[in-house]
Protein backbone atom coordinates (compact mmCIF):
# COMPACT_ATOMS: atom_id res chain seq x y z
CA UNK A 1 0.00 0.00 0.00
CA UNK A 2 1.26 3.50 -0.84
CA UNK A 3 2.53 5.15 2.34
CA UNK A 4 0.26 8.17 1.82
CA UNK A 5 -2.77 5.93 1.49
CA UNK A 6 -1.72 4.14 4.68
CA UNK A 7 -1.83 7.46 6.53
CA UNK A 8 -5.17 8.28 4.91
CA UNK A 9 -6.63 4.99 6.10
CA UNK A 10 -5.25 5.63 9.58
CA UNK A 11 -6.83 9.09 9.86
CA UNK A 12 -10.29 8.18 8.59
CA UNK A 13 -11.04 6.58 11.97
CA UNK A 14 -12.84 9.03 14.29
CA UNK A 15 -10.36 10.17 16.95
CA UNK A 16 -10.83 11.65 20.39
CA UNK A 17 -7.17 12.63 20.48
CA UNK A 18 -5.13 15.81 20.51
CA UNK A 19 -4.51 16.57 16.78
CA UNK A 20 -0.84 17.40 17.29
CA UNK A 21 -0.25 14.01 18.92
CA UNK A 22 -1.90 12.21 16.03
CA UNK A 23 0.25 14.19 13.60
CA UNK A 24 3.33 12.90 15.39
CA UNK A 25 2.05 9.35 15.07
CA UNK A 26 1.35 9.74 11.36
CA UNK A 27 4.85 11.13 10.84
CA UNK A 28 6.10 7.67 11.78
CA UNK A 29 3.67 6.01 9.40
CA UNK A 30 4.77 8.18 6.50
CA UNK A 31 8.32 6.84 6.87
CA UNK A 32 7.07 3.36 6.15
CA UNK A 33 7.04 2.02 2.59
CA UNK A 34 6.98 -1.31 0.82
CA UNK A 35 10.75 -1.05 0.36
CA UNK A 36 11.25 -0.37 4.08
CA UNK A 37 8.73 -2.46 5.98
CA UNK A 38 8.16 -1.63 9.64
CA UNK A 39 10.41 -3.49 12.04
CA UNK A 40 9.24 -5.56 14.97
CA UNK A 41 9.97 -2.58 17.19
CA UNK A 42 7.55 -0.29 15.30
CA UNK A 43 4.68 -2.63 14.57
CA UNK A 44 1.49 -2.43 16.58
CA UNK A 45 1.82 -4.98 19.37
CA UNK A 46 -0.61 -6.69 21.72
CA UNK A 47 0.55 -6.83 25.31
CA UNK A 48 -2.45 -8.26 27.10
CA UNK A 49 -1.00 -8.21 30.60
CA UNK A 50 0.61 -4.77 30.69
CA UNK A 51 -2.13 -2.85 32.48
CA UNK A 52 -2.61 -5.52 35.11
CA UNK A 53 1.14 -6.00 35.50
CA UNK A 54 1.58 -2.29 36.15
CA UNK A 55 -1.24 -2.21 38.69
CA UNK A 56 0.05 -1.15 42.08
CA UNK A 57 -1.55 -1.83 45.45
CA UNK A 58 -1.08 0.46 48.40
CA UNK A 59 -2.09 -1.21 51.66
CA UNK A 60 -2.81 1.40 54.25
CA UNK A 61 -4.33 -0.51 57.16
CA UNK A 62 -4.25 -3.98 58.61
CA UNK A 63 -7.83 -4.89 57.81
CA UNK A 64 -9.08 -6.60 54.67
CA UNK A 65 -10.41 -4.18 52.08
CA UNK A 66 -8.00 -1.39 53.05
CA UNK A 67 -5.88 -1.66 49.91
CA UNK A 68 -5.81 0.97 47.19
CA UNK A 69 -5.32 -0.40 43.67
CA UNK A 70 -3.63 2.06 41.31
CA UNK A 71 -4.55 1.41 37.68
CA UNK A 72 -2.34 3.17 35.10
CA UNK A 73 -3.89 4.67 31.98
CA UNK A 74 -0.88 5.87 30.02
CA UNK A 75 -0.33 6.85 26.38
CA UNK A 76 -2.69 6.63 23.42
CA UNK A 77 -6.01 4.92 24.15
CA UNK A 78 -6.87 2.05 21.80
CA UNK A 79 -9.53 -0.62 22.01
CA UNK A 80 -7.29 -3.65 21.59
CA UNK A 81 -3.55 -4.10 21.93
CA UNK A 82 -0.91 -1.55 22.74
CA UNK A 83 1.17 0.64 20.46
CA UNK A 84 4.88 0.82 20.98
CA UNK A 85 6.68 3.93 22.13
CA UNK A 86 8.04 4.82 18.67
CA UNK A 87 4.53 5.47 17.38
CA UNK A 88 2.46 6.74 20.25
CA UNK A 89 4.86 8.38 22.67
CA UNK A 90 4.72 6.81 26.14
CA UNK A 91 3.13 3.54 24.97
CA UNK A 92 -0.61 3.06 25.00
CA UNK A 93 -3.47 1.52 26.93
CA UNK A 94 -6.07 -0.92 25.64
CA UNK A 95 -9.59 -0.20 26.91
CA UNK A 96 -10.29 -3.92 26.70
CA UNK A 97 -7.34 -4.84 28.91
CA UNK A 98 -7.98 -1.94 31.27
CA UNK A 99 -11.53 -3.19 31.76
CA UNK A 100 -10.18 -6.65 32.57
CA UNK A 101 -7.80 -5.20 35.16
CA UNK A 102 -10.60 -3.10 36.65
CA UNK A 103 -12.82 -6.15 37.06
CA UNK A 104 -10.02 -8.07 38.75
CA UNK A 105 -9.39 -5.42 41.39
CA UNK A 106 -13.14 -5.15 41.96
CA UNK A 107 -13.17 -8.87 42.78
CA UNK A 108 -10.12 -8.52 45.04
CA UNK A 109 -11.27 -8.47 48.68
CA UNK A 110 -8.05 -6.79 49.77
CA UNK A 111 -8.84 -3.72 47.64
CA UNK A 112 -11.18 -1.13 49.06
CA UNK A 113 -10.55 1.79 46.70
CA UNK A 114 -9.34 2.31 43.12
CA UNK A 115 -7.17 5.14 41.83
CA UNK A 116 -6.85 5.67 38.06
CA UNK A 117 -3.52 7.31 37.25
CA UNK A 118 -3.94 9.07 33.89
CA UNK A 119 -1.28 10.43 31.55
CA UNK A 120 -2.79 10.29 28.08
CA UNK A 121 -3.53 12.54 25.07
CA UNK A 122 -6.63 10.45 24.25
CA UNK A 123 -7.00 8.09 21.32
CA UNK A 124 -9.53 6.19 19.26
CA UNK A 125 -13.19 6.60 20.17
CA UNK A 126 -13.71 2.84 19.95
CA UNK A 127 -14.20 1.21 23.34
CA UNK A 128 -14.07 4.47 25.31
CA UNK A 129 -17.79 4.79 26.09
CA UNK A 130 -17.87 1.15 27.15
CA UNK A 131 -14.92 1.60 29.53
CA UNK A 132 -16.45 4.78 30.98
CA UNK A 133 -19.65 2.85 31.68
CA UNK A 134 -17.64 0.09 33.37
CA UNK A 135 -16.07 2.66 35.68
CA UNK A 136 -19.45 4.17 36.55
CA UNK A 137 -20.76 0.71 37.44
CA UNK A 138 -17.61 0.00 39.47
CA UNK A 139 -18.36 3.00 41.67
CA UNK A 140 -21.39 1.15 43.02
CA UNK A 141 -18.97 -1.44 44.49
CA UNK A 142 -15.92 0.58 45.48
CA UNK A 143 -14.85 4.25 45.44
CA UNK A 144 -13.08 5.16 42.19
CA UNK A 145 -10.88 8.25 41.97
CA UNK A 146 -8.96 9.55 38.92
CA UNK A 147 -6.02 11.93 38.66
CA UNK A 148 -4.65 13.61 35.54
CA UNK A 149 -0.94 13.07 36.13
CA UNK A 150 -0.14 15.11 34.13
CA UNK A 151 -2.45 14.93 31.07
CA UNK A 152 -6.00 13.73 30.56
CA UNK A 153 -7.06 14.90 27.12
CA UNK A 154 -9.92 13.94 24.85
CA UNK A 155 -10.76 10.22 25.26
CA UNK A 156 -8.67 10.13 28.45
CA UNK A 157 -10.71 13.02 29.86
CA UNK A 158 -13.89 11.14 28.91
CA UNK A 159 -12.65 8.19 30.95
CA UNK A 160 -11.48 10.33 33.87
CA UNK A 161 -14.89 12.02 34.14
CA UNK A 162 -16.48 8.66 34.85
CA UNK A 163 -14.69 8.39 38.21
CA UNK A 164 -16.38 9.52 41.41
CA UNK A 165 -13.69 12.17 41.97
CA UNK A 166 -11.34 13.68 39.39
CA UNK A 167 -8.17 15.66 40.14
CA UNK A 168 -5.40 17.27 38.10
CA UNK A 169 -1.80 17.84 39.18
CA UNK A 170 -0.66 21.47 39.63
CA UNK A 171 1.30 21.39 36.38
CA UNK A 172 -1.17 19.15 34.58
CA UNK A 173 -3.75 19.71 31.84
CA UNK A 174 -7.17 18.35 30.98
CA UNK A 175 -9.75 18.83 28.25
CA UNK A 176 -9.63 18.61 24.46
CA UNK A 177 -13.31 17.67 24.48
CA UNK A 178 -14.03 16.88 20.85
CA UNK A 179 -13.86 14.34 18.02
CA UNK A 180 -12.29 14.61 14.57
CA UNK A 181 -11.28 12.65 11.52
CA UNK A 182 -9.61 13.51 8.22
CA UNK A 183 -10.00 12.86 4.51
CA UNK A 184 -7.08 13.03 2.08
CA UNK A 185 -7.57 13.60 -1.64
CA UNK A 186 -4.64 12.04 -3.50
CA UNK A 187 -6.25 12.15 -6.93
CA UNK A 188 -4.02 14.96 -8.27
CA UNK A 189 -0.83 13.42 -6.85
CA UNK A 190 -1.69 10.04 -8.37
CA UNK A 191 -2.49 11.69 -11.70
CA UNK A 192 0.93 13.34 -11.75
CA UNK A 193 2.47 9.92 -11.12
CA UNK A 194 0.51 8.46 -14.01
CA UNK A 195 -1.69 6.35 -11.76
CA UNK A 196 -5.45 6.14 -12.28
CA UNK A 197 -7.23 3.89 -9.75
CA UNK A 198 -10.45 2.14 -10.68
CA UNK A 199 -12.60 0.94 -7.79
CA UNK A 200 -14.83 -2.10 -8.30
CA UNK A 201 -17.49 -2.16 -5.63
CA UNK A 202 -20.98 -3.24 -4.66
CA UNK A 203 -23.18 -1.17 -2.39
CA UNK A 204 -24.15 2.41 -3.10
CA UNK A 205 -21.84 3.97 -0.51
CA UNK A 206 -19.21 1.23 -0.20
CA UNK A 207 -16.34 3.37 -1.52
CA UNK A 208 -17.70 6.68 -0.28
CA UNK A 209 -14.98 8.96 1.03
CA UNK A 210 -12.14 7.04 -0.62
CA UNK A 211 -8.86 8.96 -1.03
CA UNK A 212 -8.66 8.54 -4.83
CA UNK A 213 -11.23 11.26 -5.56
CA UNK A 214 -12.18 14.64 -4.06
CA UNK A 215 -14.61 14.43 -1.15
CA UNK A 216 -18.12 15.15 -2.39
CA UNK A 217 -20.66 17.06 -0.23
CA UNK A 218 -22.78 13.99 0.49
CA UNK A 219 -19.79 11.97 1.74
CA UNK A 220 -18.56 14.91 3.82
CA UNK A 221 -21.99 15.32 5.41
CA UNK A 222 -22.00 11.65 6.38
CA UNK A 223 -18.51 11.86 7.86
CA UNK A 224 -19.60 14.94 9.80
CA UNK A 225 -22.63 13.06 11.13
CA UNK A 226 -20.37 10.30 12.48
CA UNK A 227 -18.15 12.84 14.22
CA UNK A 228 -21.23 14.61 15.62
CA UNK A 229 -22.63 11.35 17.01
CA UNK A 230 -19.43 10.56 18.89
CA UNK A 231 -19.11 14.16 20.05
CA UNK A 232 -22.65 14.19 21.42
CA UNK A 233 -21.98 10.97 23.33
CA UNK A 234 -18.75 12.51 24.64
CA UNK A 235 -20.30 15.72 25.96
CA UNK A 236 -23.27 13.86 27.48
CA UNK A 237 -20.86 11.62 29.38
CA UNK A 238 -18.87 14.64 30.58
CA UNK A 239 -22.04 16.46 31.63
CA UNK A 240 -23.20 13.44 33.62
CA UNK A 241 -19.80 12.87 35.19
CA UNK A 242 -19.25 16.51 36.14
CA UNK A 243 -22.84 17.15 37.18
CA UNK A 244 -23.42 20.01 34.74
CA UNK A 245 -25.62 20.59 31.71
CA UNK A 246 -24.74 19.52 28.18
CA UNK A 247 -24.75 23.20 27.21
CA UNK A 248 -22.15 23.93 29.91
CA UNK A 249 -19.87 21.34 28.35
CA UNK A 250 -20.49 22.31 24.73
CA UNK A 251 -20.21 26.07 25.24
CA UNK A 252 -17.55 25.99 27.98
CA UNK A 253 -14.88 23.67 29.34
CA UNK A 254 -12.39 24.84 26.74
CA UNK A 255 -14.60 24.09 23.70
CA UNK A 256 -12.03 21.60 22.46
CA UNK A 257 -8.99 23.25 24.02
CA UNK A 258 -6.74 21.75 26.68
CA UNK A 259 -6.81 23.78 29.91
CA UNK A 260 -4.26 24.11 32.67
CA UNK A 261 -5.06 23.12 36.24
CA UNK A 262 -6.40 26.46 37.50
CA UNK A 263 -8.53 27.13 34.42
CA UNK A 264 -9.87 23.58 34.49
CA UNK A 265 -10.88 23.90 38.13
CA UNK A 266 -12.59 27.24 37.45
CA UNK A 267 -14.51 25.59 34.60
CA UNK A 268 -15.57 22.73 36.93
CA UNK A 269 -13.73 20.20 34.79
CA UNK A 270 -12.06 18.68 37.88
CA UNK A 271 -12.80 18.45 41.59
CA UNK A 272 -9.46 19.76 42.73
CA UNK A 273 -5.76 20.35 42.08
CA UNK A 274 -3.48 17.83 43.77
CA UNK A 275 -0.39 15.76 43.13
CA UNK A 276 -0.64 12.02 42.74
CA UNK A 277 0.82 11.60 46.25
CA UNK A 278 -1.71 14.07 47.68
CA UNK A 279 -4.62 12.14 46.15
CA UNK A 280 -3.22 8.84 47.38
CA UNK A 281 -2.72 10.23 50.90
CA UNK A 282 -6.31 11.45 50.95
CA UNK A 283 -7.52 7.98 49.98
CA UNK A 284 -5.26 6.39 52.60
CA UNK A 285 -6.85 8.53 55.32
CA UNK A 286 -10.25 7.35 54.13
CA UNK A 287 -9.08 3.72 54.34
CA UNK A 288 -7.75 4.18 57.88
CA UNK A 289 -10.94 5.91 59.03
CA UNK A 290 -12.96 2.94 57.78
CA UNK A 291 -10.94 0.50 59.89
CA UNK A 292 -13.24 -1.57 62.14
CA UNK A 293 -13.06 -0.04 65.68
CA UNK A 294 -13.13 -3.38 67.49
CA UNK A 295 -10.32 -5.06 65.59
CA UNK A 296 -7.82 -6.75 67.90
CA UNK A 297 -4.07 -6.48 67.44
CA UNK A 298 -3.93 -10.20 66.67
CA UNK A 299 -6.67 -9.84 64.10
CA UNK A 300 -4.89 -6.87 62.56
CA UNK A 301 -1.63 -8.83 62.36
CA UNK A 302 -3.35 -11.75 60.68
CA UNK A 303 -4.99 -9.42 58.15
CA UNK A 304 -1.66 -7.76 57.46
CA UNK A 305 -0.05 -11.13 56.75
CA UNK A 306 -2.89 -11.96 54.36
CA UNK A 307 -2.11 -8.84 52.35
CA UNK A 308 1.57 -9.67 51.90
Amino acid sequence: MNKHLLVSEFLTTPWALMPERLQAMTAVLTRWSLDEPPSDETLFQVNADRVLRDTRKQFTAANAGAGIAVLPLYGVVTQRGNMVDDISGPGSTSTQKFTSALRQVLDDDTVGQILIDIDSPGGSVYGVAELANEIVKARAQKPVVAVANSLAASAAYWIGCSAGEFYVTPGGEVGSIGVWQAHFDYSKALEEEGVKPTLISAGKFKVEGNPYVPLDPEAQAFMQSRVDDYYNAFIKAVAKGRGVSVADVRDGMGEGRVLGANAALAAKMVDGIATFDDVLAKMQKTAVSQKPPGASRLGQARAALALI
